[in-house]
C-alpha cells in the first residue's frame, strides 16, 4: 500500500490541453473515486497514473517514488478495465495467474496466490472454466482476481461496472467495497455514475473539463456543493437549480413570482441575482411557497418522484409519503430554509 500524490498534472495533445494542473493527494489505503461526465479527463488521468499515457508536465508519486518515467510494469499498480481484458483461450486460473507467470514466479506460489484470490472472490468453482462460460459479473471478478494476485501498492479501476446490468452493478459495488475493506489497498476508481461515487468512495474528486470542480467526502459534496456544477451532478434526482433574486432584507428570495425564506447571509445585497439550489427530498407540501403544476408522477415503491412545472422551469420533488397526485394538479411546495443552497448567478460559485 502507498500514498499517491498528483501535483500540477497537465496533459496536452498538440496545442490542446485536456488536463489543467490537477492536484490530488490520496492517503494510504484510501478509496478515491474520480467522477464526472464524458470528456472531463478522469480516464486520461487514470491512464497517466497507470503509465499508459505520457505526462506533459507535473508529477505523479506513488509511495516514495516519482513514477513519471517508469513503465506500467514498474509502478507496482494493478488495473481493472471496463472490458475485463481476459484471454479467451485461457482458463480462469490461467488468466488470474498470468501476470505472475510473466514475472517468472514459481508455479507453486502462483497456484497459492490464485487460490487465495479465488477464495476472496468466490471463484473456486470456476477456476477450470473459460471466460466464455462465465457471466459478466464472474468475468469482472476474474479481472479483479488477476489484479489481487499481484499484491500491488495501488488498484486502478476504469469504469469496471459499466457493462453490467443494473442489479449486478449494485451487487458488484458492494463486493468491490468489501474487497477494499478487506485488503485496505489504496484504490483509484473512475466512473461517470455519481451513485457509484457516493456509495463507494472515502473521497470523491469531481472533474469538469480537465479541472477539479470539488473534492471531499461524499456527504460533504452532497451537503455543501462548491458550485452549481457539483450541485447538479451529485445527487439523484439532481438538485433543483432555480434562478432568483434576493428580496429586500436578504432573508428571502423571489423565484418565478413567489417568495421563499432563506437563511440570511451577510454581504448578500437585495436585488442580487442568484441560483437557488433545493434538493428534491427537501421540498414539502406547504400553505405558501412555490406553486407548481404536476407534470409526471413516478412511483418507485419506497418513494414517489414528482416532476412539476414552475413558470418556465421544471423542478422535481421526492416524497416518502404517498400522495394522490394527478397530472395538472397544482401543488404548493416549500423547502426548509436551512437546507437551501445559494450560488452566484454569474460564476456559479457557492455563496456563504
Amino acid at each position: 500500500m502507498a500514498e499517491v500524490t498528483i501535483r500540477d498534472l497537465r496533459k496536452s495533445y498538440g496545442g490542446l490541453e485536456v488536463l489543467h494542473g490537477v492536484n490530488i493527494a490520496i492517503a494510504d489505503g484510501q478509496f478515491v473515486v474520480l467522477v464526472g461526465p464524458s470528456g472531463c479527463g478522469k480516464s486520461t488521468l487514470l491512464r497517466m497514473l497507470a503509465g499508459l499515457e505520457s505526462i506533459t508536465s507535473g508529477t505523479i508519486q506513488i509511495g516514495e517514488r516519482v513514477v513519471n518515467n517508469l513503465a506500467p510494469s514498474d509502478r507496482d499498480i494493478a488495473m481493472v478495465f471496463q472490458n475485463y481484458a481476459l484471454y479467451p483461450h485461457k482458463t480462469v486460473a490461467a488468466n488470474m495467474g498470468f501476470p505472475l507467470k510473466m514475472r517468472g514466479m514459481a508455479k507453486a506460489e502462483i497456484a497459492e496466490r490464485v487460490s487465495r484470490a479465488a477464495d476472496i472472490l468466490g471463484l473456486k468453482p470456476y477456476l477450470d472454466r473459460y471466460p466464455r462460460a462465465l457471466s459478466g459479473g464472474q468475468r469482472q471478478r476474474v479481472a479483479m482476481g488477476r489484479a489481487i494476485v499481484r499484491d500491488p501498492q495501488v488498484f486502478l479501476f476504469d469504469e469496471p461496472l459499466s457493462n453490467l446490468d443494473a442489479k449486478l452493478r449494485v451487487q458488484m459495488r458492494t463486493e468491490i467495497r468489501e474487497l477494499h475493506q478487506r485488503l485496505k489497498t489504496t484504490t483509484v476508481y473512475v466512473t461517470h455514475d455519481q451513485i457509484e461515487a457516493m456509495t463507494m468512495a472515502d473521497r470523491i474528486v469531481v472533474m469538469r473539463d480537465g479541472h477539479i470542480a470539488q473534492q471531499g467526502a461524499p456527504l460533504e459534496l452532497y451537503d455543501r456543493p462548491a458550485n452549481t456544477f457539483v450541485a447538479g451532478f451529485i445527487g439523484s434526482p439532481s438538485m433543483n437549480l432555480l434562478p432568483g433574486v434576493v428580496a429586500s432584507g436578504g432573508g428571502a428570495v423571489d423565484i418565478e413570482g413567489a417568495t421563499i425564506a432563506v437563511p440570511a447571509r451577510s454581504g448578500i445585497e437585495p436585488g442580487r441575482k442568484v441560483i437557488v439550489g433545493i434538493r428534491p427530498e427537501h421540498l414539502e407540501i406547504a400553505p405558501s411557497g412555490l406553486t407548481a403544476d404536476v407534470v409526471v408522477i413516478e412511483p418507485t415503491g419506497s418513494e414517489t418522484h414528482v416532476v412539476l412545472r414552475l413558470g418556465s422551469r421544471e423542478l422535481t420533488a421526492v416524497f416518502r409519503e404517498r400522495h394522490a397526485f394527478r397530472p395538472g394538479d397544482k401543488v404548493t411546495l416549500a423547502p426548509d430554509p436551512a437546507l437551501i443552497h445559494l450560488f452566484d448567478e454569474a460564476t456559479g460559485e457557492r455563496i456563504g
